[in-house]
């Protein structure tokens, strides 16, 4: 190891591990530098070793007074000696003199080995790390390794991955060398190398399955507003344009549906509901129960987000969805509490409100019959409602002033509070 044969073993360690020559020569020099101190017999003496990159031959240097005149040859060197070195040297400088490697023996370079395969097992770990870190947040291509307990252990390159249970598609069954894209959702550094979490259920695979397929998503001209997933089983996907003559929807489609069919096939057959996202709130909700269309939007109430959406009597089943998935995915994209009515419950849902609060609503200050019969079908059927509500959403109502909604609202919450 303390020959020019050196040089190719640098060589084989920088290909093999991926490590810079320059990160292998300082590497192997402080191992060595380290080595040398704990073997020499002066362990005040501040020995450094360098290796020549032309040769691989390893030298050593010990730091010596530069003197008139001698007293320890160990430590002084005469200054004539000096400037052969350093023609700049002078009395009283510490220059670097190179003595001889062999005289620290076989120890040294044992010692000096175990050094160098520890500082490259870190220095790879390190690297690992640093790379993993950065896909972060990413999707990459991993395969299926093996299974431990209720986890699976994915290759992602030359690091593992831990999918927990949680993190994986239950319809979904995975075999050891499947080949699957999964999204990084956390890297922390380990003892063995990098902690990568993986995850099949996370909504960030969906968005960067699409930033794979679809150009305009990679692109920046369509964006992706926000994903919620039942993993496995459904999925919707609010979607907008930044340029006016491109579909969003029809982009992330693509011809005969090519895109989004490679995004589902991805999922295991997760269904794939893309939603026009709009700052229109009546319509963002409306477009939110695709693929059942709203015939119309009541806001019940901003404030608590609460909202009702009629659909025709055909549409219901298809509106809720099986097991009310549909509207409960749709709630989780807005973060809206949202009531599914039909048309035909609709009219009753009104005949028996308009019974119940007519003669409460029509008697408060600057509520006529018209009025009160507005400010039913409009979604304030009772004092409660119109008390907790706004000014602004009361005087949205046909004919109703904001000084006008501001005596009906006050009234309201006196007449509800007696009551």
């Amino acid at each position: 190891m303390m020959d020019a044969n050196l040089k190719p073993v640098l060589e084989q360690i920088e290909k093999e591990k991926g490590i810079s020559r320059a990160e292998v020569f300082e590497m192997v020099e402080s191992a060595l530098t380290s080595a040398f101190r704990k073997h020499a017999s002066d362990k005040e003496m501040e020995y450094t070793a360098k290796i020549d990159p032309g040769s691989g031959k390893i030298k050593v240097y010990v730091e010596k007074k530069v003197v008139e005149k001698v007293e320890d040859s160990s430590r002084e060197i005469e200054k004539t000696d000096a400037l052969a070195i350093n023609p700049s040297a002078q009395a009283g400088d510490e220059i670097k003199v190179e003595i001889p490697a062999d005289r620290f023996g076989r120890i040294a370079a044992q010692t000096a080995r175990q050094i160098i395969i520890q500082k490259i097992r870190e220095n790879e770990r390190e690297n690992l790390y640093k790379q993993y870190k950065d896909k972060e947040g990413e999707v990459v291509t991993a395969t299926v390794y093996r299974f431990t307990k209720n986890a699976c252990i994915l290759e992602i390159g030359k690091a593992e991955a831990i999918m927990p249970e949680r993190e994986q598609i239950r319809s979904q069954k995975l075999n050891r060398g499947d080949s699957i894209k999964v999204y990084i959702v956390e890297v922390l550094p380990g003892g063995r190398g990098p902690k990568i979490l993986a995850s099949r259920t996370h909504p960030g695979l969906v968005s960067g399955l699409f930033r794979l397929e679809v150009p305009e998503v990679s692109e920046g001209v369509v964006e992706i507003e926000k994903i919620v997933r039942d993993p496995g089983v459904r999925c919707k996907v609010a979607v907008k344009s930044n340029n006016m003559r491109v579909d969003p929807i029809g982009a992330c489609v693509g011809i005969n549906g090519v895109r989004v069919q490679s995004v589902i096939n991805e999922l295991g057959g997760e269904r794939m509901d893309l939603i026009k996202y709009s700052e229109d709130i009546r319509e963002y909700l409306a477009n939110s129960l695709s693929p059942a269309e709203v015939e119309e939007v009541i806001i019940i109430d901003e404030e608590t987000r609460e909202a009702r959406l009629v659909v025709s009597d055909e549409m219901l089943s298809l509106a809720i969805g099986k097991n009310g998935q549909n509207v409960r995915l749709a709630a989780r994209l807005l973060n809206w509490h949202i009531d599914i009515q039909s048309e035909s419950q609709m009219k009753d849902i009104e005949k028996k409100n308009f019974e119940e609060n007519y003669s409460d609503i029509s008697a408060l200050p600057g509520v006529g019959e018209k009025t009160a019969r507005l400010l039913i079908q409009g979604g304030f059927d009772s004092l409660k409602k119109i008390s907790k509500s706004t000014v602004d959403a009361v005087s949205s109502i046909e004919g109703v002033g904001k000084k006008t909604a501001e005596k009906i609202i006050e009234a309201a919450s006196e007449k509800y509070e007696e009551k």
